[in-house]
């Protein structure tokens, strides 16, 4: 998955196969149906938990708030507290969560550009 050529200027001992094992990690995390929702809900907005909640179409609380601690701990997204009464929390993409939206629209690009394709060769696997 890493080359040694894509680590250029690292010591020579660098721990390829932790890189791998980190990127199959992040990968897993993030390649799912609500991260990517969450993510695309985003967007380059702030939304609230009840406001992505609603944004985000058929995802429970227990699965929302798994995936926003997910994208959190691998700094997708920031959290942001404001001290009132009730707590007011705020979700935000970060830099390199703006960078993974635009890697999933990319992939949605794709997807709309061979659906037709795609769908021909279901109904031709299926038959």
């Amino acid at each position: 998955m890493v080359t040694k050529q894509q680590l250029k200027g690292l010591p020579e001992d660098a721990d390829l196969r932790r890189a791998d094992s980190l990127a199959r990690e992040i990968f897993s995390d993030v390649a799912n149906k609500w991260a990517l929702l969450i993510i695309e809900a985003l967007g380059e907005r702030t939304l609230r938990f009840s406001e992505l909640r609603d944004e985000v179409e058929g995802v429970s609380h227990k699965m929302l708030t798994q995936n926003l601690r997910m994208l959190e701990r691998n700094g997708l997204v920031h959290r942001e507290v404001h001290p009132t009464v009730p707590p007011r929390v705020e979700y935000t993409l970060t830099a390199p969560g703006r960078g993974l939206r635009t890697a999933v629209d990319a992939l949605c690009g794709w997807t709309h550009e061979h659906l037709a394709h795609i769908e021909g060769a279901r109904r031709d696997f299926d038959a």
